[in-house]
């Protein structure tokens, strides 16, 4: 399982990294903006991205908008203190498989992304 992170703030994208990695998961690439995400995403390839709503340059729906004809992406995971239920779905109808309210604990997102990739 390869998963891309995206999130503005270094201490989400560390925490993130170290409970994926602990659990057996390969981050293929840490991302602090969309641009990075988009191009990362393209190139990279994963299998799992973790996007976080609020990003400096974009939204993280505008990343879902760009990323949605990619055909190489499996599944989106939101996660956001944005938790008004109009950004859920928002984010949910242009591509994102789930979306997870900060602050959340770290089996709630593993047990996710089990759910997500048993196919």
């Amino acid at each position: 399982m390869r998963i891309l992170i995206v999130d503005d703030s270094t201490y989400i994208r560390t925490q993130l990294k170290a409970t994926f990695e602990n659990n057996g998961y390969t981050v293929v690439g840490l991302a602090a903006n969309g641009e990075q995400a988009i191009d990362m995403a393209m190139e990279l390839n994963p299998d799992v991205i973790t996007l976080d709503n609020v990003l400096p340059d974009m939204t993280g729906v505008d990343v879902l908008k760009a990323l949605r004809h990619h055909k190489g992406l499996t599944k989106i995971i939101m996660i956001s203190a944005v938790g008004q239920q109009s950004a859920i779905a928002e984010g949910l109808a242009n591509g994102a498989s789930e979306y997870i309210v900060k602050p959340f604990k770290d089996e709630e997102l593993l047990k996710i992304i089990q759910n997500l990739t048993k196919d």
